[in-house]
């Protein structure tokens, strides 16, 4: 009887220590008017499709601005291990991701537009509302405000 009231007990522990990580998978439409700070990027279409796997998160951004089409794709290792991902205006960046409770952090690090210029480090933090159908993605890089983008799910 007591064997199997310690395991019980050690079952609920693990149950109870294990965190549920917030599944962004599906179809996201850029909400301009609800996010901050977007300055000319306001003015862009974007619709992101989000697959997660417990490994791995990959995000196809697909923009249209002033009437130019773009597609991009987006690798995040939810291990902890360092990637590289390439954005259109800034480059080839090594990201590391990693979860902090319920938001993704995500460090992003690549070299300045500006040749011999520092090297430049962003913050991503990645959320999800509790309904499940607005995720919120924060980028902060120095004392700059942050950039904050609201996506629907579409």
């Amino acid at each position: 009887m007591k064997l199997k009231l310690v395991i019980a007990f050690l079952l609920l522990t693990v149950v109870a220590v294990a965190e549920k990580h917030p599944d962004f998978s599906g179809s996201w439409q850029l909400n301009a008017d609800k996010s901050k700070n977007l300055g000319m990027m306001s003015q862009m279409e974007m619709s992101l499709l989000v697959e997660q796997s417990p490994a791995a998160l990959d995000v196809t951004t697909h923009t249209i601005f002033q009437g130019q089409a773009s597609d991009n794709k987006t690798h995040y290792d939810l291990t902890g291990k360092p990637v590289q991902n390439e954005l259109p205006m800034s480059g080839v960046n090594e990201t590391v991701s990693k979860w902090k409770g319920d938001k993704l952090l995500t460090t992003w690090s690549g070299e300045s537009a500006v040749a011999g210029g520092p090297k430049v480090v962003r913050l991503e933090t990645r959320s999800l509302s509790p309904d499940k159908k607005t995720m919120t993605v924060e980028s902060t890089r120095g004392s700059s405000p942050a950039i904050v983008m609201v996506f629907e799910k579409k």
